[in-house]
């Protein structure tokens, strides 16, 4: 029984594995773990018992490498727009094109002027936030001086 303080670099090195994998192989086992002098984990392994063989790692599928380029541009392009804008028949629905139905791009003039609308509407939102805060305040005040009065009553 052959007990070593190894750092997870040091049980990574032994078992041909990366660090992390050995930390979390640390965790998953259990093993007793502390500090060293300088702050690094310190990991106490049996290594008699420790039988650990990393797995292969997975080969990437080959169907990726060897398909053409242009080959999910092809799927891409075959693909209808919209398939559910269909009615029975097969024939476009009237409302399938939904690009004539698409509003203009506004300006950054048009964006300007939104922006400042919705800064005033944020401006506006946060007085009625702070007089809604007041009024907790005071009412929360009230609330103790009765809570206080019921207690000097009871």
């Amino acid at each position: 029984m052959c007990v070593a303080l190894l750092t997870y670099a040091d049980l990574s090195a032994r078992l041909n594995i990366s660090r992390e994998a050995a930390r979390a192989l640390a965790r998953r086992r259990r093993l007793p773990r502390s500090r060293a002098e300088d702050g690094k984990a310190l990991v106490s392994v049996d290594l008699s018992e420790l039988r650990y063989t990393p797995r292969p790692r997975r080969a990437r599928r080959a169907e990726h490498i060897d398909a053409p380029i242009d080959a999910p541009l092809a799927k891409v392009e075959a693909m209808e727009p919209f398939p559910f804008r269909r009615d029975r028949n097969g024939a476009p629905d009237s409302c399938s094109d939904a690009f004539s139905l698409r509003e203009p791009v506004p300006t950054s003039l048009e964006n300007a002027m939104e922006i400042e609308a919705l800064k005033a509407e944020i401006a506006r939102l946060e007085d009625v936030a702070a007089a809604y805060r007041a009024v907790f305040e005071r009412e929360r005040e009230r609330a103790d001086r009765l809570a206080v009065e019921l207690l000097q009553a009871a």
